[in-house]
């Protein structure tokens, strides 16, 4: 065999292996994807900021505590913090009304995040025909809604929302899409809030936020 057969040979070894134009296709369409899911998490995450740096407290007709988890009977560490908050703008004359929100199940023994809340603001000082309860809804969807219903039957018009700084963005979108005109106002924070947790808070809240937008239940 010749010496130059045997470099042609040789040399179609190295040619490199042509990708099929659908493979070619699909790794575009991938790349676009994860491109715009990240354009589009990174935009969420601002907005969640935006709205976690504000205290937009005002007078109001009614502040709104967000439910959060309660433990045979007493609050938990965050939904304590939302309470105080609470407590805190209604001695400041912000509103003249405090609604809570949240139900239970069966493990609770019949208490309810909305009834936990109404009984610490009792507590606290604050009058009995002063608190609105809810106790049905089992998520913030849900609690929007109801938030809805009570500011329409009782003649509500401007609501401050009380929340997790991370978790105020959603719910103040959800309720413009009530129609309701809302101020949110973040609680304090809780101590040293870990990576990990901090990410998992945000990873929810893109999560929820992009699923509220596509009209899916997650």
């Amino acid at each position: 065999m010749s010496e130059r057969s045997n470099l042609r040979r040789n040399s179609g070894q190295f040619e490199p292996k042509r990708t099929h134009p659908f493979r070619r296709f699909l790794l575009w369409c991938f790349c676009f994807l994860v491109l715009a899911a990240m354009g589009w998490s990174s935009w969420v995450v601002r907005q969640i900021n935006l709205v976690a740096a504000q205290d937009q407290a005002q007078p109001a007709d009614a502040i709104a505590v967000f439910g959060a988890a309660e433990y045979s009977g007493r609050p938990s560490p965050v939904y304590h913090a939302r309470l105080d908050h609470a407590v805190t703008l209604y001695r400041k004359q912000i509103a003249p009304i405090v609604i809570t929100f949240g139900g239970g199940s069966d493990k609770d023994s019949g208490k309810t995040e909305g009834g936990v809340g109404r009984d610490y603001l009792l507590a606290n000082g604050i009058p009995f025909d002063k608190i609105i309860a809810e106790t049905h809804s089992v998520d913030t969807e849900q609690q929007v809604e109801l938030l809805a219903q009570i500011a329409e039957e009782n003649n509500l018009s401007h609501i401050v929302l009380v929340s997790d700084n991370t978790h105020l963005f959603r719910i103040q979108e959800l309720c413009r899409r009530a129609g309701l005109d809302v101020y949110t106002s973040p609680r304090p924070a809780l101590g040293h809030i870990d990576s990990y947790d901090l990410f998992m808070r945000y990873f929810h809240e893109v999560l929820s936020y992009t699923a509220m937008r596509l009209d899916i239940d997650v």
